[in-house]
């Protein structure tokens, strides 16, 4: 069961990084100025697309790297539950 976990992990991260598609992550008017200034022999306006993607993704890989620690830390195992056969009164 453990290796058709991880055979299916495998699968869809590969299936995920192989679809890719080229995206903007710049508003109309940022692209614009960027691809002006590129024809007029300006450097700045090439990473900025990339620079864009970058911030977008850093708080969620953030955010994965604590829910991951969060998890590792707080995670039980072969935990016993001793319940009661009694009802349970909600009120």
């Amino acid at each position: 069961m453990k290796t058709i976990k991880i055979f299916l992990l495998l699968f869809m991260f590969l299936f995920a990084g192989g679809i890719t598609t080229e995206v903007s992550a710049q508003c109309a008017m940022c692209t614009l100025n960027a691809d002006n200034s590129t024809q007029n022999g300006n450097t700045e306006g090439n990473g900025l697309n990339d620079g864009i993607l970058y911030l977008l993704a850093a708080p969620y890989l953030a955010i994965a790297a604590v829910g991951f620690i969060w998890y590792k830390k707080y995670r039980r195992k072969n935990v016993v539950v001793h319940m009661k056969n009694s009802k349970i009164n909600l009120n």
